[in-house]
């Protein structure tokens, strides 16, 4: 009588095809860790952009009479301050005119450029009283 041989192991063509679903797989991996690292560099640069922006509106808590206009560079960042008359409907000698303060914050982040731009209420600053003598 003949004999069965039972094959023991894996042939040649069964590991080529756990081979390429392997790499596959790997290549996959890959693919999704270099995406998530990119997006914690733009996350980090977004939070940098914030800080500086929220830093510069600690800094401005009323407009002068007539508005405001700046511009300057920090740490990479480019910024750019400007107000304008905020219309509230209301009039009289005792109401504090408002500005409309906007900074814009730009940035080079991954060959492209990018920016943040925050908007806020200010009152206009009062002017000081002159001594009379």
């Amino acid at each position: 009588m003949m004999e069965r041989h039972r094959q023991h192991g894996l042939t040649l063509l069964e590991l080529l095809v756990a081979f390429a679903i392997m790499a596959l797989s790997v290549g996959m991996i890959y693919r999704i860790m270099g995406g998530s690292a990119r997006s914690v560099g733009d996350l980090e640069a977004r939070e940098r952009a914030v800080a500086l922006a929220q830093s510069l509106l600690a800094l401005r808590d009323t407009v002068p009479e007539g508005g405001l206009q700046q511009s300057g560079a920090s740490g990479g960042y480019r910024w750019l301050i400007q107000s304008a008359p905020y219309n509230t409907g209301v009039s009289g000698p005792s109401v504090v005119p408002l500005y409309e303060l906007a900074i814009v914050i730009t940035w080079e982040h991954g060959g492209r450029e990018r920016n943040l731009q925050l908007t806020t209420l200010r009152p206009q600053r009062r002017s000081s009283p002159q001594i009379r003598r």
